[in-house]
């Protein structure tokens, strides 16, 4: 069987499996990193997004075989190393909001949020409201009041 080799959340990583095997599945199944979640499996809810090389990514619709040793694989599970806290403060605004009710989209709405204010700031400027219109993940509860509210409080946090 090839062998896949990639950073993940800081560690290098191997995994064992066909070169077209998705990356959730390398991930969930391979790797036990269960962040991510398994919504469509084609990228359209957007449950998985995670960051590959700081850019948000859904792992669920990306082969395996695409990833180098030198790519750089974020997951909710690492969002936090990123920026040498407990918690991100992204995560730390969802949290003080009380954006989650079931929890299920959580990890790839923070994921997103936090690639969304980064690409807006290397455009050098806020997110705006705008910028929240665009954010295209699916949330089964309908939280998407307090999920903005979040977004925009998170970035203020950012630095």
């Amino acid at each position: 069987m090839p062998q896949h080799t990639f950073i993940l959340n800081g560690k290098a990583v191997t995994a064992d499996v066909e070169g077209d095997v998705r990356l959730l599945w390398v991930l969930r199944d391979v790797l036990g990193v269960t962040g991510p979640k398994y919504g469509c499996g084609v990228g359209v809810c957007r449950a998985c997004t995670s960051h590959l090389n700081g850019k948000a990514i859904t792992p669920c619709a990306v082969p395996v075989e695409d990833l180098g040793p030198t790519d750089e694989v974020t997951t909710i599970e690492g969002l936090a190393d990123t920026v040498g806290g407990e918690l991100h403060p992204m995560q730390e605004a969802w949290l003080d909001l009380d954006v989650a009710q079931c929890g299920f989209c959580q990890p790839g709405q923070i994921m997103t949020a936090v690639a969304e204010v980064r690409r807006a700031r290397e455009a050098g400027r806020e997110i705006t409201e705008a910028d929240l219109d665009t954010i295209r993940n699916i949330c089964r509860c309908g939280t998407y009041h307090r999920i903005r509210q979040a977004v925009l409080e998170g970035a203020r946090r950012m630095e």
